[in-house]
Formats: structure tokens, sequence, C-alpha cells
């Protein structure tokens, strides 16, 4: 074939908004999207299954700061990564994916065709900020267009864009390479700032409650100016400096924490969606705001639900923030004696949760610059609650929001790819079995991945929900084959660690092979940093 195909343009303009990474398992439908790969500065990434490829995108976009892109085949391709979707859409990620679909006069007919499904827009439609079919070639350049302008301007979440069989061979030789636009997130209204600023001017007891929207605000120099305490929530764990007095990386489910929110005369909620799973975990019913609420959020749906506030500001944190910040009058607001008593709950936390923020605490002392990404697992449940990440970035896991298993071994991947820095794993028996071919392809990215597997043979946490709900547990107990030996099968070093004096050195053994490694752990490594904590 001579000429430009409209899917080697679509790799090249690909290029031209900066994409470096693809994640994708070629099919019959999408080799015309990688027929320019070859000639291109774009790396592809294959994992074992299109859900891996999704939640390798997400870990990618989260460490990167740039969109997770995808080359996935029509039908089972897609039902496959919808799962992955729904996670990056409840915790705000940036995905790209890019789909083929049946040609014209194929595509919905309901004839049967290869990977035909009725309407792929349709089953994407729930986990997706936008989905468009590109019926020309002359289509690919506004779609990504308008795909990049929701990543930098809006709310991020994943985007989905089909291209019909026949739309990707046609010619593209004619076609102009996008230059991307600069788009700015939308500004703070000055009156509504001065207002945010009088009410917080006149509170004695402010507080600020940080989400993953405003990570990358200078939440810090607001924090101390205003002398609030600083509420975390998961995604935002790291944008207070490590040991700030007024940094809390406390759940808001904690007792403690919601004691001091409720004290509280003035609430500021920055980029926080002010989920459930981050504010009443166990539904209790007990988060309550009674002073005054001020909600930023770029999302102006969001604004209306969770919380009324009595000023909602459409905006970007980071640029609400720094708006903010001069036009609050500095006062002793006895922020670092509130915050102090709110970490309470830490000790109030029950033993075995202390003994996990123990080994996380070991894993961050070890490794300093490590990346942690869970999935759903004990550590991680016991991280939410109250890890103290180090800096933005480098604590997120899929057990709030959507809260999907298998997340943890294919995001570090994904993570790995997108860092220099060493990126630990937390992953359980159960969990990793979702997702334990993406071992394989691990060490066919050269992604050293830590993975600390805690082997409790079954799904622990649910078994304890059931007993606790007077249920007998049913399903719970798996048969859980040798994954040590499959890692090992798979090219991975392996590792065991039964006592919390060992673990430091083990993890810097297993950043030092230079590869993916396993570090096994029990119930008696947990018992032993919960004796020690």
């Amino acid at each position: 074939m001579t000429g430009i195909t409209a899917g080697i343009f679509l790799t090249r303009a690909l290029e031209a908004y900066g994409v470096d990474t693809v994640f994708g398992i070629p099919g019959v439908h999408t080799i015309e999207l990688y027929r320019g790969i070859p000639d291109s500065g774009i790396r592809h990434i294959t994992p074992r299954h299109e859900q891996g490829a999704g939640f390798m995108a997400d870990g990618y976009a989260r460490v990167s700061g740039k969109p997770g892109v995808c080359f996935i085949i029509s039908g089972p391709g897609m039902t496959n990564i919808t799962t992955a979707m729904g996670q990056a859409y409840g915790d705000s990620v940036p995905m790209l994916v890019i789909s083929a679909v049946n040609s014209h006069g194929r595509k919905g007919s309901g004839e049967g065709w290869l990977h035909e499904l009725p309407d792929q827009r349709g089953l994407t439609s729930g986990v997706t900020a936008m989905s468009r079919t590109i019926n020309t070639p002359e289509e690919i350049a506004p779609s990504l267009a308008q795909a990049f302008a929701i990543f930098e301007g809006a709310r991020p979440r994943p985007v989905h864009l089909e291209v019909p069989i026949n739309v990707l061979s046609m010619p593209g030789d004619h076609l102009a390479l996008p230059v991307p636009m600069k788009v700015a997130r939308p500004a703070p209204a000055p009156d509504a700032v001065a207002e945010a600023a009088a009410i917080l001017n006149a509170a004695k007891r402010p507080v600020i409650l940080a989400g993953g929207g405003a990570k990358n605000a200078d939440l810090a120099a607001l924090a101390e100016v205003l002398d609030a305490p600083v509420v975390m929530t998961t995604n935002a764990r790291g944008a207070m400096p490590k040991g700030h007095s007024l940094a809390l990386s406390l759940s808001p489910t904690q007792p403690e924490i919601r004691a001091m929110v409720a004290n509280a005369d003035a609430v500021l909620a920055l980029g926080t969606e002010m989920g459930p799973t981050d504010y009443d975990l166990y539904e209790d019913g007990g988060f309550a705001i009674p002073g005054a609420l001020i909600r930023v959020d770029i999302d102006p749906a969001q604004m209306a639900r969770s919380a009324a506030p009595q000023l909602g500001i459409v905006a970007d944190a980071a640029q609400m923030v720094a708006a903010l910040k001069p036009q609050i009058a500095l006062a002793d607001r006895a922020g670092a004696a509130r915050a102090a008593t709110a970490r309470a709950g830490y000790s109030a936390l029950d033993p075995a949760m202390r003994g996990d923020l123990a080994l996380l605490s070991c894993i961050q002392s070890a490794l300093p610059e490590a990346v942690i990404v869970g999935d759903s697992s004990q550590a991680v449940y016991a991280g939410n609650l109250g890890f103290d990440a180090s800096a933005p970035g480098r604590w997120f896991n899929s057990a709030t929001g959507f809260g999907t298993l298998g997340y943890g071994l294919p995001a570090a991947i994904g993570a790995s790819i997108a860092s220099g820095a060493p990126v630990v794993s937390l992953v359980g028996d159960g969990g990793l079995q979702f997702s334990a071919p993406e071992m394989a392809s691990a060490v066919e990215a050269k992604a050293p991945v830590i993975l600390m597997l805690y082997d409790n043979s079954g799904y622990g946490e649910i078994k304890t929900y059931m007993v606790n709900a007077d249920v007998t547990p049913v399903g719970v107990d798996l048969f859980t084959p040798d994954l040590a030996g499959l890692a090992s099968a798979s090219g991975w070093e392996v590792f065991s660690c039964e006592t919390a004096e060992a673990l430091p050195s083990i993890l810097k053994a297993a950043r030092d092979t230079g590869k993916p490694a396993m570090i096994r752990y029990t119930d008696a490594l947990r018992k032993d940093f919960e004796a020690t904590s």
C-alpha cells in the first residue's frame, strides 16, 4: 500500500498531541490503526486482556499527567475494557479509548458480522465524558481536538472514539496534522472569590476538604494563611507536605475527622465529589457539615450532589486557591491544635489497621520515591483510612468509587512505564487472579514493578463482612494456585517475607533486581507489624 491511510494519519495526529505510549491488543479490525506505529515514536504495550489495557492506561495517566491511550478491537474488546473505563470515570482519570467498529453498512445491522455489537457507543455512554463515531477521515482531527479539550479543560474522564473499519483504510494524504490548542481551565469569578474570602475571614474554626481535583493546588500556602486543617481524601493524598502540622491524611469517615468538621464554622471543599466511599465508608450517615460550606468544583453538576453548599464555585481548584489566598486575612484560628486533636483518629484505628499502616510506612521508608498502587486489599483499606503519602500521585488504588478488583498489577505496570521511580503494587491473592496473566506483560514491557502479594487464600474482607452480617460464608474460600510459582515461570524474581524486620532489605533487593519482583506475605507479617505498631 502506498500513501497515508486514515489509520496512519490517526497515529501521527496522536503524536502531535504528545502521545508516546499506546496500550492495546491488535486484532483483524484494528490492523490499520497499527500500520503507522513502526514508523512513529509511539511505544506499544501489549497487555493480555483489554481490561488490563485500560488499567495500564489508568496508572500511566495518574503518574504522567497525560491521557492514557488504548487501541481496542470492536465488540469483545469494548466489553472487556468497559470495567477499566468505569474505574477511570469514577476517579476522574483521562483515558482515550480508540476502537474499531464494523464498516458502514454492517455496523449495527444485526446480521452477525464478526465482533458486531448493536451499539458500542451506547455501551460506553455511562463511563465516558464523550463517545463519537469518526465517519470520515476529515473527522479525525476535530474528534481528537474535542477529546483533548475535555482532558485539559473539564473534569477529565474517559473519551471513546470509534472508527469504522472501512474509514481506517481510506486515503489520508490530504489531511493536515492538527496543531493542539491550549485550553485554559475555568477560573473562579472575582465576586465569588470575594464572597468566599468574606466567609472564611469571618470563620474562627475553618476546615479545608481536599479531593483529587485539588492535588496540584498550593494547599499548604492557603492552609497556612487561613490556619485551617486540610483533610485529604484518598485521591488527594500527598497534596500537603508530609508531616505538615495542618495536614490530615485521615479518611473523613473517621469519627475524629467528623467531629472536627462538625465543629467547623466554615468548610472549603476543593475538587472533591464528597462521595460516600471517602466520607461515609460504613454508610452510617454520620458525616455532617453544620457550618457554611463553600464548594469549588470543575464539574457544575457535582456541585448539587452529596452536600449542598452555601456557595458553589465552578472553577479549577488550583486557580481558586491562587485567587483566594491573597484575600485571606492572616489570623490565629488554632488550626494546628485542631489538626492534632483529629490525629487521635490514628490511635483509634483497630490494631490490624494500625499494623497495615505500619507496613505501608515501612515500604515508604525503604523506598522513599516509590509510587504505591493498590487493588482492593487489606493494606489498601488501611491506607485509605490513614496513609500519609509523600507527594501527589504516589498513592492511588481501586478501592474507592467504582471499586473494581484486578486493578493493582496492570495499573502498576502503567505507572512504571510513566515513571522512573519504583512502583509497588499491593494486591491480594483473590484480586491477583483477576489479572495474573499481566505478569507476562510486565516482563515484556520491562516494567520492574514490585508486587506485594497478601496471600490468605480467598476474599478475606468479604468473608469477614459475611460473618458480621450473620451470613454463612460461601464462595470466599478459594483454591489458590501457586501464584509465586506462576510469577517465577513468568520471569519474575520471587521473595517471601514473614517479619517486619526483614521487609526493608527485601524491598531493596526486589528493587535492585531491575525486573518485576513479587514479595509474598501472609498473616504472619501482618501480625508482626501489628505487634510492633
